[in-house]
């Protein structure tokens, strides 16, 4: 029995447990400007006292980058690791991992964080992933954004900035795309669409998109002949929108998004303890499907009134998200089957099937004063009340695929539980001389949570309990900075940040609660133009000290969340634009990152001076853009970038289990061709040397926690493809 109570708490702990920081990626000529909303307001990039990164969603398209991971690498300071497909990602910003379930960089849609922010709906491990058509620019801010978007950014924040509608003219652009992987079965393809429609001129606009995806797979299975190329999926998403200014101080912003993705099993090869990789070095060992499936509902909806002396700001958001994912616990689980049954039943399999859903609402009201003023000033408050479900099921068959009786359903879990957050926040800048500001904000905000732990089956104790918690936390941030001249700014940041505590897992000598663990971020950077903007300058370095983090340990052979000792990460990173000719931009992005245990932290096998998991020492990217003039109505465009991150490792340095990712280094192409200014053929290549490292390597253990084999998260095999474009 203490056997059976050590794996259903290993099942209950699963709950638990080119881009460049001042210009756009891609090196399209330069126009001047960066906007950006980092801050809840319109500002220049180089004016934000953040260290922030600007990807063009323009650039994602003629670099051929179809999701976060492909174009991850050329934000610096930036690692995300890949589960298997697009959504089944995990962020990390400076060196701050999930060491639990929960995320620890926030992600936001437009004006509202998308995600859970409880613990037990596994949002460090799944994370939005949009098609990129309907996409303006994705922001990317470092270190912890805690004062203006709350909980869960304590490592920095992703935000998505879509398209709005234009009210002044008509425009469509459609696109078709092809594409090969090495090694894939098959070809895959892309299709979308994109349409804006002024209804009444300078009043009334409405936009919609369409994007409709299909990947081939190339992951084979060495236990099941019928699975091969068995990593292929499809993704679905549109989205359309509604923009009403009835007077020049009143503006109406209605979307909806809908996206899905469909796949039949994972990208991951598996290997033997010493690191060879099993069957044709691009297998996996699973013997069920390992399928994900997920959907996305999100409807917003934004109102701005202009008085004259501040803007009132209304932004309401409903989100609804359901997943489905399958694993093979087989290794796990299977395997213990003669020792639950005295060596009555052979090793067997075990499906291992997750459901998660999410439906969110939040809503935030701001008073913003005009910007340009000496004193500028934000307040507003926030609340969110989200209801999430995690429903495991663990089946139980021998090795025909048939149910063992006494032994099926193995475990049965249901954690459903919801969260409610309070929020009020404030920030001003406040310009004490010419070349002196200071930017300062506060927030406060208190949570509620609730919970249920339901559990039934063979080696799972029959339970309906329930738990809550609640919690008020303080953060903060200020900024001085020091404009050198119009074109150069140095500036300091210290700001804080937190990611939310919640209900423990009931069972005997667990802590009902686990608490908010915080960062403290110390930053000085400089942002400068340099020879009349033919240079861009961005550095910043950074130490961060993370305390009470939150970790899943074994109290008593059962596992539950803790709050478990510090760690700092410090570092620097930055990035260099360089711009001799009209049309070509020389980029270099680059960042090391040390982060490590500050003391011992026995919760996880960790001991001081123990680098963190999912972090590279170093990581960067050179990249070259080159547009010119072909002659009549059309135009060229070239791009060359490569990217590098060094080893990572999947725990912390000291535990038994860890592993080490091997480093990459991906050769990326593209190039354009734009004639009558609508249409435009475009072709690129990623990773076109076919580099075999890995985003992410993982010792998976059996059910005795007993080294079983490597999972490996490769980097994408060489991928080529052709798209053409219409645009009017």
């Amino acid at each position: 029995m203490k056997q059976g109570l050590w794996i259903a708490s290993s099942i209950a702990a699963l709950a638990v447990a080119m881009p460049v920081q001042a210009q756009e990626a891609g090196g399209a000529e330069y126009s001047g400007e960066i906007v950006v909303t980092a801050q809840k307001r319109v500002q220049n990039v180089q004016d934000v006292p953040i260290s922030i990164s600007v990807v063009g969603g323009e650039d994602i398209l003629q670099q051929g980058s179809a999701s976060l991971v492909d174009y991850a690498g050329y934000v610096p300071g930036m690692n995300v690791s890949n589960g298997g497909t697009p959504g089944q990602t995990t962020i990390t910003l400076r060196g701050v991992a999930p060491l639990s379930a929960a995320q620890t960089v926030g992600i936001y849609l437009d004006d509202a964080p998308v995600g859970s922010s409880a613990i037990y709906n596994r949002a460090g491990a799944f994370t939005i992933d949009l098609m990129p058509y309907d996409l303006d620019r994705v922001e990317v801010l470092k270190g912890p954004q805690g004062t203006l978007y709350g909980a869960s950014s304590i490592g920095g924040l992703v935000k998505y900035v879509t398209v709005q509608p234009d009210t002044h003219e008509f425009r469509v652009r459609a696109g078709l795309e092809g594409f090969s992987i090495k090694d894939a079965g098959g070809l895959g393809w892309g299709a979308q669409t994109y349409v804006n429609v002024p209804i009444a001129q300078d009043t009334l606009a409405i936009s919609g998109s369409f994007a409709w995806r299909r990947s081939p797979g190339w992951v084979d299975s060495v236990n099941n002949s019928g699975l091969t190329d068995q990593n292929d999926f499809e993704q679905r998403g549109g989205r359309a929108a509604l923009l009403w200014q009835p007077t020049p101080q009143l503006s109406v912003k209605l979307a909806g998004i809908w996206q899905s993705l469909n796949s039949d099993g994972n990208g991951l090869y598996a290997a033997d303890l010493a690191g060879n990789r099993l069957g044709n070095g691009h297998s996996f060992n699973n013997y069920v499907p390992e399928s994900y499936d997920i959907s996305l509902d999100y409807y917003s909806a934004t109102i701005d009134y202009d008085f004259g002396a501040a803007t009132l700001t209304s932004a309401t958001t409903y989100s609804k998200t359901k997943s489905r994912q399958v694993q093979d616990a087989s290794y796990a689980f299977g395997v213990l089957f003669p020792l639950l049954t005295g060596g009555a039943v052979d090793p067997g399999i075990t499906p291992f099937y997750l459901d998660l859903g999410l439906k969110k609402w939040t809503q935030e009201v701001r008073l913003t004063s005009p910007s340009g003023g000496r004193f500028e000033w934000m307040i507003g408050g926030f609340f969110t009340d989200e209801k999430t479900s995690n429903a495991q099921l663990v089946r139980s068959y021998d090795m025909n695929g048939d149910p063992i009786a006494g032994l099926d359903p193995l475990a049965i879990v249901g954690l459903p539980a919801t969260y409610k957050e309070y929020a009020i926040f404030g920030n001003a800048t406040l310009k004490l001389a010419e070349q002196f500001d200071v930017t300062g904000g506060l927030r406060w905000a208190r949570n509620k949570q609730t919970f249920r732990q339901i559990s039934s089956g063979a080696i799972v104790p029959q339970a309906d309990d329930p738990g809550s918690s609640a919690e008020s936390v303080w953060t903060f941030s200020v900024s001085p900075q020091f404009h050198i001249n119009k074109d150069a700014m140095l500036y300091g940041r210290v700001a804080t940040g937190y990611r939310p505590g919640g209900p423990n897992v009931i069972v005997p000598n667990v802590p009902p609660t686990v608490s908010a663990d915080r960062m403290t971020n110390y930053e000085v950077g400089l942002k400068a133009d340099l020879a009349d903007r033919m240079v861009t300058v961005d550095v910043a370095a950074f130490w961060m000290d993370w305390t009470d983090i939150q970790v899943v340990r074994s109290f008593g052979g059962v596992n539950g969340g803790a709050n478990g000792g510090k760690a700092t990460s410090k570092g620097l990173e930055g990035s260099i634009a360089f711009r001799p000719a009209p049309g070509l931009t020389i980029s270099a992005t680059g960042s090391y990152t040390d982060a490590s245990l500050s003391e011992d932290v026995p919760e996880i096998s960790g001991a001081k001076g123990d680098r963190l998991p999912a972090v590279p020492k170093f990581s960067g990217a050179l990249r070259a853009d080159y547009d010119f003039e072909l002659g009549g109505s059309a135009k060229g465009s070239l791009g060359a970038g490569i990217r590098h991150a060094s080893s990572r490792l999947s725990l912390v340095e000291s535990d038994p289990l860890t592993a080490r990712a091997e480093p990459y280094t991906s050769v990326d192409l593209n190039a354009s061709v734009t004639w009558d200014g609508h249409w435009t053929l475009r072709a690129y290549a990623r990773n076109l040397f076919d580099n075999k490292g890995e985003m992410a390597r993982s010792t998976m253990a059996d059910g005795l926690n007993q080294p079983s084999f490597l999972s490996i998260s490769p980097l994408q095999p060489r991928t080529i493809g052709v798209a053409i474009d219409m645009a009017f």
